[in-house]
């Protein structure tokens, strides 16, 4: 099958082939025909399998047939929860769509508000946005909803997971109830579950890879090590294999903050992304990482969403997350798209209750390698002894505290922040 058999146009025939896309992913073989078709569509895919495309591509067909926007309008609404993601969105509109007029812009906040108001006065058909900043506008009626026909709700899991289900809910009540709705997310969880009821009517339903499944193409290593020495081991492992470009996540922001400033004590050239930072920063530090002029990139889970580097190499749990679904969406940042990529966790003794979240939720067991001069002095206990009605119990509980995994699930944190405008 190629693009041509999905019922796509010519010019966008000749963009994809000019990108080097021979053949539709089967996200985009199953997905382009629905949207085309006019149905609402709800797609889980996992990340780096062309969902992107999924939608981008038939819209731009579809807007291609219509009427231009009015003035401070829009014809399609796509909402993503970064801005880094919001973006890449519109990176993909504007490549797919070279050889179409349809006019696109994107919003997000981190930025001055003033030049998006002026881009948006003369009308777009498609817009990109953040919710924060699409309610700010709106609210400056910078932006009507009035004649929007197709609304894309992207990784609307993650939407959910940084508080955005207000915002969302209060979005869709301003919109027209005739419409188009595209719904794409990692997983069909009982949220996008609730979500959906109130939004899609009727959907073609497309599921092209096993829930919380990694990519075969990712090689994933284990390296157990000393909290003390993970720095240490992360540097060892950059200068000995080499590594010119690597994606390193952190759970934290300060402790993304803190590694850069001990790799580049050992001279490897290092920078942080995460939300503490000014859009203009982020936008510079990925910039140069994709360029080659950055090294090691470290990112916090949120902050990670929406980055897109063609042939990734390597990606590094420095830490791993405390949700077990967050290291599928981790390591599919490599091996996309056919590539093949090498995913390395580093783990402490007190991180064996998320690394065994992780094996039960993947249903694989992750091969552990040992390296010289860097085997830990302090063991984990049994994990399958240590255990005691369903709950598992490390150490003494008046000294350290008691973690405890329900049904193979690593406790999650608490969330303290509601973002808005990511």
């Amino acid at each position: 099958m190629n693009f041509k058999d999905l019922g796509l146009i010519e010019p966008l025939i000749r963009s994809v082939t000019e990108l080097g896309y021979l053949e539709p992913s089967p996200i985009q073989a199953k997905a382009i025909p629905a949207v085309l078709a006019g149905r609402d569509v709800l797609a889980s895919a996992q990340t780096g399998t062309g969902k992107t495309a999924g939608f981008v591509l038939p819209i731009l067909q579809r807007m291609a047939e219509k009427p231009r926007a009015k003035h401070n309008s829009t014809k399609v609404l796509i909402l993503t929860p970064t801005r880094e993601l919001a973006a890449q969105v519109h990176e993909s509109i504007q490549q797919y769509g070279r050889y179409l007029p349809s006019r696109s812009t994107v919003v997000f906040g981190g930025v001055k508000i003033n030049p998006q108001i002026m881009q948006l006065r003369p009308g777009v058909e498609i817009l990109v946005a953040t919710p924060g900043r699409l309610m700010d506008l709106h609210n400056q009626r910078a932006i009507q909803f009035n004649e929007i026909d197709t609304f894309v709700l992207d990784e609307a899991d993650r939407m959910l997971d940084m508080g955005f289900i207000h915002d969302i809910k209060r979005i869709i009540k301003l919109l027209p109830r005739n419409r188009q709705n595209l719904l794409f997310s990692a997983t069909f969880s009982d949220g996008i579950r609730n979500l959906v009821k109130g939004i899609l009517n009727q959907p073609v339903e497309i599921d092209v890879a096993p829930r919380n499944a990694t990519v075969t193409s990712v090689t994933q290593i284990i390296h157990r090590v000393d909290k003390s020495r993970k720095t240490e081991l992360l540097s060892h492992l950059i200068r000995k294999n080499n590594w010119t470009q690597t994606l390193v996540f952190s759970r934290t922001k300060h402790g993304a903050n803190r590694l850069v400033e001990q790799l580049a004590k050992a001279n490897i050239e290092a920078a942080a992304i995460h939300g503490n930072k000014s859009q203009s920063n982020r936008t510079k530090v990925l910039a140069g990482f994709k360029a080659g002029e950055i090294r090691v990139l470290v990112a916090t889970d949120i902050a990670a969403r929406g980055i897109d580097i063609e042939e990734l190499p390597c990606v590094v749990n420095f830490d791993l997350p405390n949700v077990a679904e967050d290291y599928v969406h981790r390591i599919g940042r490599t091996g996309r798209a056919g590539a093949t990529g090498i995913a390395v966790s580093l783990v402490t003794a007190d991180e064996m209750p998320y690394l065994h979240a992780i094996e039960k939720l993947i249903k694989q067991k992750l091969d552990q390698v040992a390296v010289p001069d860097f085997k830990p002095r302090h063991n984990s206990p049994d994990l399958t002894t240590a255990t005691k009605n369903g709950q598992l119990l490390l150490g003494n509980p008046k000294r350290i505290g008691q973690v405890i995994v329900h049904q193979g699930k690593a406790p999650r944190a608490p969330t303290f922040f509601k973002g808005r405008g990511q």
